[in-house]
């Protein structure tokens, strides 16, 4: 199975973007977030029309939400309403051979690293403490996988400059800490870092901010897949699909993909 996850922003604007990737990594199961579009205005005939039958979305208008196309059949489950904003941030659903697959698009918490002066923030940490809640009661399936824009970049090497980001909304030491207690609390494995050593610099975002973001290159690994335990073993290949931030009118985030047997 090779599953994608991608922060798309925008998936009416980025079709065009969609069936290229599409068309060039063939995912048996895309997942993806920021798709800023309410359900009524889903646009299920072309998604379809891609080669994914079966589809999920959580959507509201303008802002946030996710979505998961698959060629295989699956089985939808109710979202969690996180932080009780009702803001279209999870989606989850059950493939064959009861793999539980989970979506989600973590806020990414505003510019001011205080949760006393920034909402945004504040609510940033709420909703992973919730997240490590949530997986820590859980029974944990076998087989799971857990994709998504996480807005956070864990390790040194998933930003540009670990010393010039410590107090950056993304890579503060809180929002690591609290990231880190998700993964635990769902026993789960980082399916790209698995591939790539953690002594290499590893980006999926550039910000449109950058006048040449090649040249520049100040990226962070905010996109991440993760894995149970025991689909680690299973694991074949991971990529991040760099170039695509090169594309015309490209999404801030590129693709990141995983095969696993």
């Amino acid at each position: 199975m090779r599953i994608v996850s991608w922060n798309i922003n925008s998936l009416r604007m980025r079709m065009g973007l969609l069936r290229r990737l599409v068309q060039q990594e063939q995912p048996d199961v895309l997942c993806l977030q920021e798709i800023k579009v309410e359900d009524a205005l889903f646009p299920m005939i072309e998604v379809q029309a891609l080669g994914f039958p079966h589809v999920l979305h959580h959507g509201m208008k303008g802002y946030n939400g996710v979505a998961i196309l698959s060629k295989l059949p699956l089985k939808t489950r109710d979202p969690q309403d996180w932080c009780k904003k009702g803001d279209s941030r999870h989606g989850e659903v059950l493939l064959p051979g009861d793999v539980e697959l989970h979506n989600f698009y973590v806020p990414a918490g505003g510019d001011e690293p205080d949760p006393a002066l920034n909402p945004k923030f504040a609510h940033k940490l709420q909703f992973l403490d919730e997240m490590r809640d949530w997986f820590k009661s859980r029974t944990k399936p076998k087989d799971a996988i857990m994709v998504g824009d996480l807005n956070v970049a864990p390790l040194e090497n998933d930003v540009w400059s670990h010393k010039q980001l410590l107090k950056i909304v993304s890579h503060t030491p809180v929002e690591v800490e609290k990231l880190n207690a998700v993964q635990q609390a769902g026993g789960w494995v980082d399916g790209v870092r698995h591939f790539t050593p953690e002594t290499e610099k590893l980006y999926s975002w550039w910000s449109y901010r950058a006048p040449d973001w090649r040249k520049s290159d100040k990226g962070r690994r905010l996109d991440h897949i993760w894995v149970s335990l025991a689909l680690k073993p299973r694991l074949k290949t991971a990529r991040v699909l760099r170039e695509s931030r090169g594309w015309d009118q490209p999404s801030d985030h590129v693709p990141v993909l995983v095969d696993i047997d």
